[in-house]
């Protein structure tokens, strides 16, 4: 089964798993919008993240990262606020897919979903500290992170 087919058919666990420990986190706007809006909000970002898995195309996530990060940082949310709902969405996923799939298929699954995520995480970041700064902030090159000798 292809990896977006099993996220799909998968959906509701995860939201429900990632909705959950949002809420644990006591988010203060998360909180006030509501489980409705938040489970729509997460929702809407998962949706991005399966389709940008099916069609190797981040395009979609970029552009919902970075109109998210606009729209947040002009309502007053902080941005570790926003980046927790990324990073529990990201988690439900890699533990749903640990838990349901055979570990030959974990790297691929992982490396898509955090190439996803993490490429939503970056320009949510990006644009928020832009926008913080009123300045133009630089993609991360993390390249000589992973450069080292050992």
């Amino acid at each position: 089964m292809e990896l977006s087919q099993f996220l799909h058919e998968r959906m509701n666990e995860i939201l429900t798993e990632a909705e959950s420990a949002l809420s644990r986190a006591h988010l203060e706007h998360y909180e006030r919008a509501g489980e409705e809006h938040t489970r729509q909000r997460l929702r809407a970002l998962y949706v991005l993240a399966v389709r940008a898995i099916s069609e190797r195309n981040l395009g979609p996530m970029l552009s919902h990262a970075e109109s998210v990060a606009r729209e947040r940082y002009e309502s007053g949310f902080d941005l570790y606020e926003v980046q927790t709902a990324f990073n529990v969405l990201e988690e439900a996923t890699w533990r749903l897919v640990m838990k349901s799939l055979p570990p030959a298929e974990y790297g691929e699954a992982i490396g898509l979903i955090s190439t996803v995520l993490g490429a939503g995480k970056d320009m949510l970041c990006r644009t928020y500290v832009t926008l913080a700064s009123k300045s133009k902030a630089p993609a991360l090159d993390l390249r000589s992170l992973f450069a080292g000798t050992y």
